[in-house]
C-alpha cells in the first residue's frame, strides 16, 4: 500500500466522521427548536399540547384523577417533532404524580400503562378535569415537567418537554367535542383536539 493510498484512507475516515457528526448536530439542534405558536381563542376548547400524529382515540375509565368514563387521545411524537409540550387547557393544577416504569415502544398502545410517566390533571373553570400523560419511549429518557399542584394553567403555555421521541395522552370527559381523528396530524399550542361539555 502506497503512501498516497493511506492518506486518502485517512481523509475518508476523517470526513466521514465530520460528516456523522455534522447530521447528529442537526439532529439536535432540530429536536430543540421551540416556535412560537397562535392559540386560538374558545373557552371550553381543548388544545393539543403536543406535536405528532394521533396515534390512538379511545374510551377508557380513568381512576386517578378524572375517577370517571373518559376520551382518551394518544399523540406521538416521532424524533423530528417539536417535543416542547404546552398546557391543554386553562385552569388550576389539581394532581401531579411521576410513576417509574420500562421504556417500551411510545406507538404501543400499552406503554402509557408500564412505561415511566408523568401525569398532570387541571381542573377547567367550567368543573371539567383534564389529566394529560407525558409518556416516554423507547429512546426518550427524560420527562420535563415544570408544574406543582396548585399552580394556574394557562392554554397554550409551556410547561415541559419529553427528549428524542414519546407520547403524550390526553383524557377528557365522555362528552367531550372531538375535532379530530384517527391519524391526524396535530400541532401544539394550535390544534383544537375537541371542545369540552358546557358543564359537568
Amino acid at each position: 500500500m502506497t503512501c498516497a493510498m493511506v492518506f486518502v484512507r485517512i481523509d475518508v475516515v476523517r470526513y466521514t466522521i465530520i460528516g456523522i457528526a455534522g447530521v447528529f448536530l442537526l439532529v439536535v439542534l432540530n429536536f430543540f427548536r421551540d416556535p412560537e405558536r397562535k392559540t386560538p381563542s374558545g373557552e371550553n376548547h381543548v388544545i393539543s399540547p403536543a406535536d405528532g400524529r394521533i396515534v390512538f382515540i379511545k374510551d377508557v375509565y380513568e381512576s386517578r384523577y378524572l375517577k370517571q368514563d373518559a376520551i382518551q387521545v394518544s399523540i406521538f411524537m416521532s424524533p423530528l417533532d417539536v417535543h416542547v409540550n404546552r398546557f391543554p387547557v386553562s385552569g388550576t393544577v389539581g394532581y401531579v404524580e411521576h410513576i417509574s416504569g420500562v421504556f417500551v415502544a411510545a406507538f404501543e398502545e400499552k406503554c402509557a400503562d408500564v412505561n415511566e410517566r408523568m401525569l398532570i390533571g387541571v381542573e377547567h373553570k367550567n368543573g371539567s378535569k383534564i389529566l394529560f400523560k407525558q409518556v416516554a419511549g423507547a429512546v426518550a429518557r427524560r420527562i420535563v415537567a415544570n408544574v406543582a399542584v396548585g399552580q394556574p394553567a394557562r392554554i397554550g403555555e409551556r410547561f415541559g418537554m419529553i427528549k428524542f421521541g414519546s407520547r403524550v395522552d390526553v383524557l377528557m370527559p365522555r362528552g367531550s367535542q372531538m375535532h379530530v381523528g384517527l391519524h391526524d396530524r396535530v400541532t401544539a399550542g394550535e390544534s383544537i383536539l375537541a371542545t369540552l361539555p358546557a358543564q359537568t
